[in-house]
Order: C-alpha cells, then sequence, then structure tokens
C-alpha cells in the first residue's frame, strides 16, 4: 500500500494567473471529467484564487471543454453498469455539485431502474429468485444499499415483497 502523494499548490505569484488556472484545468479535465463545481473545489485546493477559479471554469464552460450535463449522462452511464441504483447515483451527484434539475434529467435519460436491479441481483446472487424470505431479506439490503428504491427491489424479488421505505 503506497502513500498518497502530496497536492502541489501553486506559485504564491501565480495565485491570480488566469492563464496558469487554464493551464491547471485543463490538465485535470484530460486525467478525466469533471462537474464544474468540483473542478473549481479543485482549482481553489491547488492554490488558485476562487475569483481566477471560478472565472476559469466560466471560460471552459463557455468553449464547452466543460459541460455539467454531458457529466451527468456519463456519471450515470459509468455506475449503472457497475450495478449502482438511480438513488445512490443522485446522492453522489448532489455531492459534486449538480443542481437538482439536471440530475433529474439524466436519470430519466438512463436505463429501466427495474431491469437494472434484476440484472444487480442476478449478478450477486444467481438467476433464481429466493423463496425463504430470510434470503429475500438479504438481497433487498443489498440491492438497498446499491441504491435501488423499494419498488425496484419489489420487481427484482417478486410481487410478494412488501419493503418499508
Amino acid at each position: 500500500m503506497g502513500f498518497p502523494r502530496p497536492r502541489k499548490s501553486i506559485d504564491p505569484d501565480k495565485r491570480g494567473d488566469f492563464d496558469a488556472a487554464i493551464s491547471a484545468a485543463v490538465a485535470f479535465l484530460a486525467r478525466r471529467d469533471f462537474a464544474s463545481g468540483e473542478l473549481r473545489d479543485r482549482l481553489g485546493e491547488k492554490g488558485f484564487d476562487p475569483d481566477v477559479a471560478a472565472a476559469t471554469v466560466a471560460q471552459l464552460i463557455e468553449e464547452r471543454a466543460l459541460d455539467d450535463g454531458r457529466f451527468a449522462d456519463n456519471y450515470v452511464a459509468y455506475h449503472t453498469e457497475r450495478g449502482q441504483g438511480p438513488i445512490r447515483i443522485a446522492a453522489d451527484l448532489r455531492l459534486r455539485g449538480l443542481p437538482p434539475g439536471l440530475i433529474e434529467v439524466a436519470l430519466a435519460a438512463g436505463p429501466d431502474w427495474r431491469v437494472r436491479a434484476r440484472t444487480a441481483r442476478a449478478r450477486r446472487f444467481g438467476p433464481e429468485v429466493p423463496e425463504s424470505w430470510p434470503e429475500k431479506s438479504r438481497q433487498a439490503r443489498f440491492l438497498q444499499y446499491r441504491g435501488f428504491s423499494s419498488d425496484h427491489i419489489r420487481a427484482a424479488l417478486g410481487p410478494d415483497f412488501i419493503l418499508d421505505d
């Protein structure tokens, strides 16, 4: 197990340098996609002035190098394939600073969540739906942890299963 590398902060003279902030932001975006609020926070952690970080993010949004809608769509697609449900994905996107309307649009454009709940259950526990109540409860807790709603869990475990919200 390695130790995390300390983050390098910028030279104090470049704290207000817009061009240095653009370069740092592009370097961040070259590694992975970011939400605008997340990138603004990263630039602030790096040592840039908050006004410069905000102007940098605004410039990148104007140039379409940064797009929260695209980020949300990609995030939903990736985490759906990992077996996560809409409740957990929405919570993660809220933590990343995305507006609720954008999160709802991305989730609505996502897959059929009932099918994804069945797939996640089958991938973990096999294709047969459990008969015993203790096993149904165990699988329901798994799906609930993954971020599926009670409707999705009922669709995955059968209509006779009742889950308290």
